[in-house]
């Protein structure tokens, strides 16, 4: 029994009263009654439904019983009934004729009858007041063309978790009112579809849909949920859901898709809130600026190694991007630049070695920031002091290399320690002195950088000024970085005193030539 429906088990036995309520005479033997007009029963040994029930009663539920079949007779005396539901029962076989007299009937269930595995044609045709039909988790093989054409006011259909391989043509022609259709966990390898016109929610995933067609989506314009998780689809046609103009909701969730562009729509997706894309093996991602209302974004766990500059232009709504668990290396330094209402970007378990300083530069209102698991060795002076409001963020599982050029990521750890997730699992991958240590445990004084021999200073460019008892050293470097230098001055008895000034560079007027002056007392 799958988890949902047994969870709907365990919540109706709970909820019932131990025992029989209201008179005996209305509450058949070995049911229990909420009110006058609610029956549950939910004995395991029943093997027949109970006879002469009270005509006020509109709500009849039967759960986990031994009940095998439903003769043309068994509820013939229940015609009042407007809702009537089997979960978890023995059920082989359903009589084409079962159902003639519930033609008040307004919600039906019969789910997690493994056995069942055929319904017979003319079944619901006395139900034109339905308009709730579920039968899922069943054994069910195939829908016979027809089954559903007398349901004018169905409003949802569930068929889910059954072994459905196949659907007749037209099998909803006649479901005008349908708006929520549900062919989840089935065995289905193609579609089609005609007549749903009113429908607002499709469920399909974890089928194996293998080909879609402009024609599965044919009279189903206002669909506004259409979710397709979980199949075989390796490619979508440009245009294939022109025809969805109010869709707001689409899931593409583990399939084989390698590139993806909002030239599926062929239109302005302009009302699409929510597009998953997680899973698949995207290796390309065009451009997306025409989903102008996006507000969820999952590419995570694909194979991206590189994305265009101008992919999320005008995608101006964006509050949430998910780009986690693929193969970037590197961002264009404008990549977010448009995204002023982005709220949490995760960019974690990629292969980022590093990000431009101006990367998050107009991200003010961002909450989560996920940088954990890349390559990345140093972070860029400002990266993070844009943010305006409090925040998450998650740096650990980076080569962190703690030397000079780490000073602007200490001292923001030090200063945020609160904001970050696992600040503890921060840590130094080298120098070796410093590895596995946490950086926010780290004296400022121990990020130092040792000078290779073609960066130390050509002394031929320092002067040296002398008055009093003070020493002047003017040497001009040409790099812009972090700085530290260290004075030694021996004293007359042979003890070395040592002087440590640390030249930070200014990171808004940072120039090719820096002019450092170095008093000596």
């Amino acid at each position: 029994m799958d988890k949902e429906l047994g969870l709907i088990v365990i919540l109706a036995l709970l909820l019932c009263p131990k025992g029989n309520t209201g008179s005996q005479t209305s509450c058949p033997f070995k049911c229990h009654c909420f009110t006058s007009t609610q029956v549950l029963c939910a004995d395991g040994g029943l093997s027949y439904l109970p006879r002469n029930m009270s005509r006020q009663v509109k709500d009849f539920i039967i759960i986990s019983s031994d009940l095998q079949y439903l003769f043309s007779h068994t509820l013939n005396d229940s015609p009042q009934l407007t809702k009537l539901v089997f979960l978890n029962n023995a059920l082989r076989s359903i009589h084409s004729q079962a159902f003639e007299h519930l033609v008040r009937l307004q919600e039906l269930e019969v789910s997690g009858s493994l056995w069942l595995d055929k319904l017979f044609k003319g079944t619901f045709d006395k139900q034109e007041n339905l308009t709730k039909l579920k039968l899922n988790y069943n054994g069910l093989k195939t829908v016979l063309p027809g089954m559903f054409d007398s349901l004018i006011q169905l409003e949802t259909l569930q068929m889910k978790g059954n072994v459905i391989s196949d659907l007749p043509t037209f099998l909803f022609t006649n479901l005008q009112n349908l708006r929520v259709l549900d062919l989840s966990q089935n065995k289905l390898e193609r579609l089609t579809f005609s007549g749903l016109a009113r429908l607002e929610i499709l469920k399909m995933n974890h089928n194996l849909i293998s080909e879609l067609t402009s024609d599965t989506f044919h009279n189903i314009s206002r669909l506004t949920e259409l979710h397709l998780e979980g199949n075989k689809i390796s490619e979508l046609s440009d245009g294939i859901f022109f025809v969805l103009t109010e869709l707001q909701v689409l899931n593409l969730r583990g399939n084989l898709l390698t590139t993806f562009s909002d030239k599926v729509f062929g239109f302005e997706a302009s009302n699409l809130t929510e597009l998953n894309l997680k899973g698949n093996r995207l290796t390309e991602l065009s451009s997306l600026s025409s989903f102008t209302s996006l507000s969820d974004l999952n590419l995570s766990s694909n194979q991206l190694s590189s994305l265009p500059e101008d992919v999320f232009r005008n995608v101006t709504a964006l509050e949430n991007l998910d780009l986690s668990e693929n193969q970037l290396t590197s961002l264009p330094e404008m990549i977010f630049s448009s995204l002023f209402n982005i709220e949490t970007i995760h960019l974690n378990k990629n292969s980022l070695s590093k990000v431009d300083a101006k990367v998050f530069e107009d991200q003010m209102l961002i909450q989560q920031l996920y940088l954990n698991d890349n390559q990345m060795e140093t972070m860029p002076w400002g990266l993070l002091d844009s943010f305006a409001i409090p925040h998450t963020v998650r740096l650990h599982g980076n080569p962190w290399k703690c030397d000079c050029h780490m000073w602007y990521l200490h001292d923001w750890v030090l200063r945020n320690s609160q904001d970050i997730e696992m600040v503890d699992r921060v840590l130094c991958e080298s120098p070796g002195f410093l590895r596995r240590r946490p950086v926010a445990s780290i004296d400022r004084e121990q990020l130092v950088c040792r000078l290779t021999q073609d960066e130390v200073p050509d002394l031929s460019r320092c002067s040296q000024e002398a008055f009093n008892n003070t020493v002047i050293i003017k040497c001009k470097v040409d790099k812009c970085s972090p700085l530290t230098l260290k004075v030694q001055l021996q004293e007359n008895d042979g003890s070395i005193k040592e002087h440590t000034f640390n030249i930070e560079p200014e990171y808004s007027q940072c120039s090719n030539e820096t002019t450092i002056e170095s008093p000596i007392h």
